[in-house]
């Protein structure tokens, strides 16, 4: 599908939409392969989830991740995307060989569920300019009109607007809010909106066809934007995100997530004090923050040559990824009871924040060190903050992992009972049997 390259493709999109003014900082591309659009949309300072299943193609999304680029197992198929609503200012496939237009529309209504008010949905590949190309695809012209006529269909039915195809491409945009669509639900044959699931309910929460409903906004005009304007990247990263100015959140103000952004600027200050290596550029590229709360962690690394993965664990007391994403970073839902969908020896280095803590008596400590030693390439790393007593327990059992550690003090000093873990998982392979 990149003829002339990934870059030649993103620059005809870019012809397209307006990729460079900051309005558009978080995007998804479904059936990513080795995930050239993400890795290439970088430079636009675009931050890109690919997501693709494991295939008959070797494994692409591992080799995504080998290349230093974002990237999660997962197919679409029953089960929401582990993904929060509202969080995608684009959506992409190309040739990803996903059914858009059949089971009612189910997988359009899903993309729709993830797309922010006014976002876009691009579409390259069959059937998209099948005049020109369907010799080649060997399908009959019917077939592949039909197949363009059902995604049309859908498209309207979800209230989105056909923005333009130019050749190879065609990209729809998402209404800003349902005033249109809530007035014209017959001519549009629109689907019933949902109401018997949150939007963000995404952990093993079973597709609908129904329509996720955007907030209510307080006029009549069209271009109001749903839940609240964002700002424009890289303002976006610490202008305070709609969900909390909303106040949306329970127990989440104005004054938390401000004082949450300069405390983990001071606390990533103070492990580069520690961890060299983090301090380092090019020494790390894939990192995961296991309990990212309101990505602080994050964020304080914005201007490292990193990426984060920020995972708010379905345990979470509160459910803040849509903050994460409206912030202009990353992240997924995980239950770390559970095995991530990613593959082996795919991060760099790890962070956690009182996740032990969160799981006591939910699991063993052991299992969620297990998978996170899967997980973690050999001589990654590890910062773990937590109970004393807690870390006291993990440093045993990493001890006996051969992980190299040390315990130190909270930046605030000796007196906290939370402290530090820095650990390193050593490079060594298992005795062979006869010895």
């Amino acid at each position: 599908m990149f003829p002339r390259g990934a870059d030649a493709y993103i620059d005809e999109i870019g012809r397209l939409i307006n990729l460079k003014d900051g309005s558009v900082r978080t995007a998804i591309d479904t059936g990513c392969g080795v995930a050239s659009f993400g890795a290439y949309l970088m430079s636009w300072n675009i931050v890109t989830m690919s997501f693709a299943p494991r295939d008959t193609h070797e494994a692409q999304v591992q080799f995504a991740l080998e290349r230093g680029v974002p990237a999660i197992l997962g197919v679409l198929a029953s089960i929401r995307l582990p993904f929060p609503a509202r969080a995608f200012d684009i959506a992409h496939c190309s040739r990803c060989l996903i059914p858009w237009g059949q089971y009612n529309g189910t997988y359009l209504i899903e993309v729709d569920r993830v797309l922010r008010p006014g976002g876009y949905w691009i579409l390259s590949g069959p059937p998209i300019n099948w005049q020109r190309h369907w010799r080649g695809w060997e399908r009959t012209r019917d077939d592949l009109n039909s197949e363009q006529s059902q995604i049309e269909r859908v498209a309207r039915s979800l209230c989105w607007k056909k923005v333009v195809q130019r050749e190879d491409l065609a990209v729809w945009q998402k209404p800003t809010n349902h005033i249109h669509c809530k007035r014209n639900r017959i001519s549009l044959r629109r689907p019933p909106f949902c109401h018997r699931t949150q939007p963000d309910q995404a952990w093993y929460t079973k597709l609908e066809q129904c329509l996720t409903p955007l907030p209510e906004v307080t006029g009549t005009e069209i271009k109001e934007v749903a839940g609240g304007k964002m700002a424009r990247w890289p303002e976006r990263l610490n202008a305070v995100p709609p969900r909390i100015k909303s106040g949306s959140l329970q127990g989440i103000t104005v004054d938390n997530f401000v004082s949450n952004t300069e405390t983990w600027q001071r606390r990533v200050s103070y492990y580069k004090s520690f961890d060299q290596q983090l301090a380092e550029t090019g020494r790390y590229r894939n990192l995961l923050d296991m309990n990212a709360y309101l990505g602080g962690f994050a964020s304080a690394l914005v201007d490292d040559p990193v990426w984060v993965m920020n995972v708010v664990p379905v345990e979470a007391s509160v459910n803040t990824l849509g903050v994460i994403y409206e912030r202009g970073l990353i992240g997924t839902y995980q239950n770390w009871c559970e095995a991530m969908s990613t593959y082996p020896r795919t991060y760099d280095f790890i962070h956690t924040d009182s996740v032990f803590t969160l799981y006591e008596r939910r699991c063993d400590i052991e299992d969620i060190l297990l998978e996170m030693d899967r997980i973690l390439r050999p001589k990654g790393s590890v910062i773990m903050r937590d109970d004393i007593d807690v870390l006291t327990k993990v440093k045993k059992i990493t001890d006996g992992m051969q992980w190299e550690g040390r315990i130190v003090d909270h930046e605030k000093g000796p007196l906290e009972r939370e402290k530090i873990l820095f650990l390193v998982k050593k490079y060594w392979t298992a005795p062979a049997p006869d010895q």
